[in-house]
């Protein structure tokens, strides 16, 4: 295999950094913390509020019912919310710098069709839901109830209520399609009133597998449930912009388990409908994505993580939120949840926040598809002017299914090289020059910053 070249344009901008490397919740074992300064050194910059503590919102975290448990009290009484320990988990993330983006909801019931819905039912009440989520706010944001002046910016209408077309077998919305709309029409409008500096959205769509009329489709198993996804997406977006019915949306926010390529076609799709209705402003976040819980504490879920995240840096996606930061489940790759010590996934994150705090990306002499180079090799040059420049390099050797290595020439200047393999987590290996060669293992990251 011939050396590629490495030859980023560093006198052409192509646009800011986007926050490519927020997750969903946090490394908390019960209520401790104590490992938040990972987020912290990773500068992990978001941290969505979604399955908070486990089953039920851990029946204290982050959900409306648990900090509202009583729907029939009185929304303006603080006495009737019980704040505490999703005020904890937020001081923390504050002081660990991150931003919470709350998701207004439930927690996903995915053993109801047995036990029984508990959450997943819809607001009986919708306007006084809407009130309910008012006073969250106001609590956090506004010091409401001895509360606090945290400025969350997002806040996220409930989550995948599309996620089964037969309302007794979705387990996060026990109600139609025009129930939610109904919940989410009146809600937005109503915090969008109370809070029009804040972005209000919605609402974790399951996903676009539907329009890949290829084999990859058969792989993402689509089916009418799958075509079910496309049909509520088209039905929200008409109904919260006809008459009598209109809706605000600063953001629309969905999920995909599928791979680089197959996402890049859902940005364009989800992008290319939210301008159709005329939401050309509205950020389109992709707030649950995993490579695989198969690779979990592998080098090539290190490498699936990073070239995800060049991928969308190059698409029409916003922010991005991995799935999921926390020690017990099984989506959880960043961290052993034995020893509470990072996978090399957690330093894919680390490698991606040198760039995004350069804040500028470069372009490369030749077109890319989604930062792909040629062979697998996938990259991405940032820099914040003449002072200092960096490249994130990806040896993709898990799209091919084989394992070989990428060879690739350093471009002019002297560079410290960083690498995540299977001997090294990021760490500094050498300093070298313009015109050499490095020799990229199977799934390995190279960091490469100007001296």
């Amino acid at each position: 295999m011939s050396a590629i070249y490495l030859t980023p344009d560093f006198m052409s901008p192509t646009g800011k950094i986007k926050p490519m490397h927020a997750v969903n919740n946090a490394p908390m074992f019960w209520t401790f913390c104590d490992t938040f300064h990972y987020l912290t050194e990773a500068g992990i910059p978001y941290a969505r509020l979604h399955d908070t503590g486990g089953i039920l919102g851990g029946g204290v975290f982050v959900d409306v019912a648990n900090l509202f448990p009583h729907f029939d009290a009185d929304p303006d009484d603080p006495q009737n919310y019980e704040f505490g320990f999703t005020d904890h988990l937020l001081r923390e993330l504050h002081a660990a710098g991150v931003q919470p983006f709350y998701r207004l909801g439930c927690t996903i019931e995915n053993y109801h069709p047995s036990i029984g819905p508990r959450r997943s039912i819809p607001p009986k009440d919708p306007h006084k839901w809407a009130v309910i989520c008012e006073h969250i706010i106001r609590h956090y944001n506004e010091g409401w109830a001895d509360g606090y002046r945290m400025g969350i910016t997002y806040w996220e209408i409930w989550n995948e209520p599309d996620n089964e077309p037969v309302i007794a077998e979705n387990p996060m919305w026990r109600g139609t399609m025009e129930e939610y709309f109904t919940l989410y029409e009146i809600t937005a409008n109503h915090l969008k009133s109370c809070f029009p500096a804040l972005k209000i959205g919605g609402y974790s769509s399951c996903g676009f597998y539907e329009i890949l009329n290829t084999a990859a489709a058969a792989q993402a198993n689509v089916s009418s449930r799958t075509g079910y996804f496309i049909e509520f997406f088209e039905k929200f977006l008409a109904h919260i912009t006809s008459d009598g019915h209109k809706a605000p949306l600063d953001f629309f926010s969905w999920h995909s388990y599928a791979g680089p390529m197959e996402n890049i076609r859902f940005a364009a799709y989800a992008r290319a409908m939210l301008d159709k209705h005329g939401f050309t402003a509205a950020e389109s976040i992709l707030n649950e994505w995993n490579p695989g819980i198969h690779r979990r504490g592998t080098l090539s879920d290190a490498a699936a993580i990073a070239t995800m995240m060049i991928a969308m840096q190059n698409s029409s996606v916003d922010l991005l939120m991995y799935y999921d930061a926390t020690f017990e489940s099984s989506y959880g790759g960043l961290f052993n949840p034995l020893t509470r010590q990072p996978f090399k996934a957690y330093y894919a994150m680390l490698a991606f926040n040198r760039l995004y705090q350069l804040g500028t990306q470069y372009a490369f002499d030749r077109e890319v598809t989604g930062g792909m180079l040629e062979n697998n090799v996938w990259a991405l040059a940032a820099g914040n002017g003449a002072e200092k420049k960096a490249i994130l390099l990806v040896n993709a050797s898990f799209l091919s299914g084989q394992a070989q290595d990428a060879t690739v020439v350093l471009p002019d200047g002297q560079w410290q090289v960083s690498l995540l393999d299977n001997e090294h987590d990021l760490a500094p290996v050498a300093i070298r020059n313009g015109g050499e060669q490095l020799t990229l293992a199977a799934d390995a990251i190279a960091l490469i910053e100007s001296v």
